[in-house]
């Protein structure tokens, strides 16, 4: 049986990291009261001083930063997708088969190897 992981919102967050800084408990004590792991208000902290008001963003939400990067990587993959398809069109149209015409020289017949090509 898999344990459901507990879910805070900003603000009690945000409230949990003032009680902290502010009250004369130590860390371990607050986190009890608070039905949290000691590290994980460690971590509240840390996020907090680190990342201002963009900290604990939510789910599914991402900050400016990564919603940039994320939109980027996307963004590079479809030029790579794009790139391939035009790679194995231009592959595709330098093969011809062995009764059409040559784009070039207009000459029909086997080209492959250049032997027993046919004027048209």
């Amino acid at each position: 049986m898999q344990k459901e992981q507990k879910t805070y919102t900003k603000e009690f967050r945000i409230e949990a990291v003032r009680l902290l800084e502010s009250s004369q408990k130590s860390q371990a004590q607050i986190a009890r009261d608070l039905g949290v792991a000691d590290s994980t208000l460690s971590q509240w902290r840390k996020d907090l001083a680190a990342h201002g008001h963009d900290a604990f963003p939510g789910s599914g939400h991402q900050t400016p930063l990564e919603e940039e990067n994320r939109h980027l990587k996307r963004e590079v993959e479809i030029l790579r997708q794009e790139r391939d398809i035009l790679k194995k069109a231009r592959r595709a149209s330098f093969r011809a088969s062995p009764h059409e015409v040559c784009v070039h020289c207009g000459a029909s017949g086997r080209v492959s190897g250049g032997a027993d090509v046919q004027s048209a």
